[in-house]
Formats: C-alpha cells, structure tokens, sequence
C-alpha cells in the first residue's frame, strides 16, 4: 500500500491531503491565511481521520510554487522538518500544474488547460499543459512574464484557470481561450496525485534538497544559511 501526505500552501488557502492505493482524504481552508498556524494541526487531524501515524507514509508531497512567497516557503519549512524527522523522501510538485489538474477535475471536457496566477508586480505565473486522468504534460516552459509578453499558444480550445484571469483583456492578445475559471488553484489532493508517479519510480529526494521554485530571481535556500 502505497500512502502519500502532501501540503500546499502557495496561494491564500491551506491545504493538506493524504494519497492512499488511489483514494484521496483531503482537508481544505479557503482564504484563511493562517497557514503557519494551520496547517500542522490539519495534517494531524487528517492522520487521526484516516487512523494512520506519520511514520507509515510513504512519501511527502509540497507544492513548491511558484506563488506567494510566504505561503511556497511555510510547505516547504513544513515539509522539510517532518521528512527529517522521520526520514521521508519528497516530492515537490509544481503549483501550476497542481492548479492545471483541479481546473480539469472542475471542468472534464477540457484537456488543454492555461494556468496562470497573479504574481503581483503587473507579471502573471503561467504554464500550459494537456492533463487526462492523473496526468499533466507540460506544453510549455512555466515562466513569470508581463501578461502581454506570455508564449504564443496555438488553438483556441484552451481552458484559463487561476488568480491571472484578472488580466485577461491583456492576455487575449497571445492567447485564445474557449472556458475560463478565476477561482481554479492549487490543492493538496492534486500535489498528491501528481506525486504518485514519481514515488513510484523512486524520484524523491531527501529533506534538504527540498526547495521551493519562485521563478523569479528572489530565491532563498531554505534551511540555509
């Protein structure tokens, strides 16, 4: 039996999910902000739901960003001091794509999804993918671009998901989108899924090498000095 624990905290939500032989537990706390508080307690409640410790869990799983600054660095710090606790590997999961899995999961007869998120400073996330069943294929380098300066995406049949919709008068420029979901994000349940492959084929990597992906040039080494 193969379990995965994950955690994201990317955006204003906070998220924990436990992956076991398929079936998904997750619990969810939209729009909190609390996730430094929070987000221990919920894993523990999880692990109590499901009767199960910590120690008998496979894996870990984080959303590794990009995204907030703070919220990608607590699942990150959080991540980090239980795999070396327990000596667990990890998983870290992009968001985008975690963002690109929950947007299909809402919005099935969509394969192509366009996930983009608000990063402040008038540049937005983004990342293209194909997603079906638990898979995401990457269609395109994830960046951090001025909305109007986003890759050329072929088609029409796109589905636009995540925070970045606000900028949708400026993106209609490189982009054209058939659906479109402003309140899709990244969730836990998704982290988890798509790490289950990589566990699988023993891609994880040990605490320590557990780092966030902020893909603009402010990044931190957690646990360094």
């Amino acid at each position: 039996m193969t379990r995965i624990v994950a955690i994201e905290t990317a955006t204003d939500a906070c998220s924990v999910a436990l992956w076991q032989d398929g079936a998904v537990l997750e619990k969810f706390e939209p729009g909190a902000r609390r996730q430094t508080e929070r987000v221990l307690p919920m894993v523990e409640e999880l692990l109590a739901e499901a009767g199960i410790e910590l120690s008998s869990v496979d894996a870990l799983a984080f959303g590794q960003g990009p995204g907030s600054f703070t919220g990608v660095r607590v699942a990150t710090s959080v991540v980090q001091g239980l795999a070396f606790s327990l000596d667990l590997p990890v998983v870290g999961v992009s968001t985008l794509a975690s963002c690109a899995l929950a947007a299909h999961d809402r919005h099935p007869r969509f394969q192509r999804i366009v996930a983009v998120f608000d990063a402040r400073m008038g540049e937005v996330y983004l990342g293209a993918y194909r997603c079906g069943g638990d898979e995401v294929e990457a269609l395109c380098d994830e960046g951090v671009f001025a909305p109007e300066r986003i890759p050329v995406l072929d088609g029409g049949d796109w589905l636009l998901a995540g925070s970045g919709t606000v900028y949708q008068d400026a993106l209609r420029d490189r982009l054209t989108w058939a659906g479109m979901d402003a309140e899709a994000m990244p969730r836990a349940a998704t982290v988890a899924r798509l790490a289950v492959a990589a566990v699988r084929e023993g891609r994880t990597v040990p605490a320590e090498q557990a780092q966030p992906v902020y893909l603009r040039d402010r990044v931190v080494q957690i646990g360094s000095k």
